[in-house]
């Protein structure tokens, strides 16, 4: 490791001691001021106190060298008009010229969010409790599908230069709407789900990559264009799994109609 890298991770190491140190106050001044208690395990407090200071800390090195870099990289590159191949300027591309961006943004959307530890946690804890009827890689494959098209949506966006608050209005008449005709038991689970899915794996890379489309497309601002994905990621996928359970709840609706049916022309025959 050369000596800038050193010195900016333990730049990174002393802010992250700085960020978790509040945390750390309020816990054990609730523990000795307010419950007057020994703090239990302070060894092992202590030590797991240094490993999430030191695990953070390499995260957020990890993302300034490497995922922020590659969203940037990737952006840049497939925004290239000696990519996209039309063999035109800049500034005469079209919106459906950057097909590619698309279909990157719905694949990088999709597997980042399969891969979240937080949608993890949430879809094996939904499945426990509801005693197995919400499926575990159902949820999971409905969110993911979410972030895809919000991911999708939102750099179609940034190319063509619409304003953010009208898919925020739209989305959320939409979910309204949702809200009211969806099973009760899903309801709660995705609105939470679009919680979730803003976590440690989606954010950096969509984060970067809405930066980067928005710095190389002609005409936008990184500031006022580059940010909403992650505001779209939280939204689309309480649709989605809104959606999920509504299309499930009629499947099984349909499929007791058609049992119910056919019982009934058997019990017509024998009589």
């Amino acid at each position: 490791m050369s000596i800038g890298l050193a010195y900016e991770l333990a730049a990174t190491i002393g802010s992250t001691v700085l960020d978790v140190l509040p945390i750390a106050v309020i816990l054990i001044g609730f523990q000795v001021g307010v419950l007057r208690e020994t703090i239990p395990n302070l060894r092992r407090v202590l030590l797991g106190a240094v490993y999430v200071v030191l695990g953070l800390s390499f995260f957020l090195f990890g993302l300034e060298q490497a995922l922020f870099p590659l969203g940037k990289a990737m952006a840049r590159q497939l925004t290239d008009p000696a990519f996209i191949g039309a063999g035109l300027e800049a500034a005469q591309l079209t919106w459906h010229d950057y097909y590619w961006t698309y279909i990157f943004a719905f694949a990088i959307g999709f597997s980042t969010t399969i891969a979240e530890p937080s949608l993890i946690a949430v879809a094996i804890k939904a499945r426990e409790v509801s005693g197995g009827a919400v499926g575990a890689w159902g949820l999971r494959i409905a969110v993911a599908l979410g972030v895809a098209l919000s991911l999708a949506v939102g750099t179609w966006r940034i190319v063509t230069g619409t304003p953010l608050y009208v898919y925020m209005i739209v989305g959320y008449v939409i979910v309204v709407v949702q809200t009211l005709l969806a099973p009760r038991m899903i309801v709660p689970l995705a609105y939470d789900s679009g919680g979730v899915t803003t976590s440690t794996v989606t954010v950096p890379l969509v984060a970067a990559m809405g930066l980067g489309l928005a710095s190389n497309v002609p005409g936008r601002s990184a500031l006022l264009d580059g940010f909403g994905l992650i505001a779209l990621a939280s939204l689309f996928p309480m649709i989605t799994v809104m959606g999920y359970a509504q299309v499930t709840s009629w499947l099984e609706t349909r499929r007791g109609s058609v049992k119910l049916s056919a019982a009934r022309s058997k019990g017509d025959r024998s009589q």
